[in-house]
């Protein structure tokens, strides 16, 4: 199992990683896309569809993400809906992952499944859309901005798995995912917080590390800092705990097979479906 772990993260690296720092951004979106078309798949899977007509939620994503690839270009602008679609959407995407966290995970797995397929279906397709809108704008916004969202939910998930299996005895959310205990999640905290401080210490030595998310939360001053990354974690955790749910309300133990000792990609990118869009949301606010 680790063997597979290891030989599926260097060949997602070495296909990552030229994407990530590409000049051009619509490296990154191509390769994007592909995440969010196979994760679209997998969210039809897991709310009733079958493997050949999940395809169509993959087929909708593109359409969207399509679109609003276009209306981003044409509206790029301070008109209304170039305001629209470089922030306030984000406040709309941002505030609605809040509310509908909190009633999912305040209602359990049968909040899940009280909620017609359709709708589900829906969001899905909104959700992932939106998330790939947000990687998108992201990598916009620069490099730096990008890498420093994606790193927060890497060290959170990293420091929240190890301090948890070291010192978790409170559990989480038993009902929903077992393994997460709130010793893991003050660890995860913890750890982004301290991981902000190297990097913004790192940023006068090495100028490329400039326009990150850090340094645009410290420009409102250093309690928002500090309040902002305590709140987008908790949403990393958050994204991480509403997969599992609904991976439970289907009673699946991993999204998909498609990354060998990963399960699937909405196993690997559940805890970003929040966190990049509220990343933007307090970023240009």
């Amino acid at each position: 199992m680790l063997k597979q772990r290891i030989i599926t993260a260097l060949i997602l690296l070495a296909v990552a990683l030229p994407a990530l720092f590409h000049s051009n951004p619509q490296w990154l979106g191509g390769f994007g896309l592909v995440l969010i078309l196979t994760a679209a798949w997998e969210w039809g899977r897991l709310n009733g569809m079958g493997s050949r007509s999940s395809l169509i939620m993959s087929a909708v994503c593109c359409l969207v993400c399509s679109l609003l690839y276009v209306t981003q270009w044409m509206f790029a602008d301070n008109s209304f809906w170039g305001q629209f679609f470089g922030r306030y959407i984000w406040l709309f995407v941002g505030s609605s992952w809040v509310l509908i966290g909190a009633f999912l995970l305040r209602g359990g797995i049968p909040s899940w499944e009280t909620i017609p397929q359709s709708f589900r279906l829906v969001l899905g397709i909104v959700v992932l859309c939106c998330t790939w809108l947000a990687l998108f704008q992201s990598k916009l916004i620069g490099t730096s901005f990008l890498i420093s969202s994606l790193a927060l939910v890497w060290v959170a998930d990293i420091a929240a798995y190890f301090a948890g299996r070291r010192w978790g005895r409170r559990k989480l959310a038993p009902q929903i995912s077992p393994g997460k205990s709130w010793e893991g999640v003050l660890a995860a905290m913890l750890a982004v917080q301290f991981f902000s401080w190297i990097w913004l210490s790192f940023e006068v030595y090495w100028p490329f590390l400039q326009g990150s998310l850090f340094a645009a939360l410290l420009e409102h001053g250093k309690p928002m800092l500090v309040v902002g990354l305590l709140f987008l974690t908790s949403m990393s955790v958050v994204g991480d705990l509403v997969e599992s749910l609904i991976k439970r309300s289907a009673g699946a133990k991993d999204s998909s097979q498609l990354l060998p000792g990963h399960g699937g990609v909405l196993d690997r990118m559940d805890a970003l479906l929040p966190t990049l869009p509220l990343a933007l949301m307090l970023a240009l606010f």
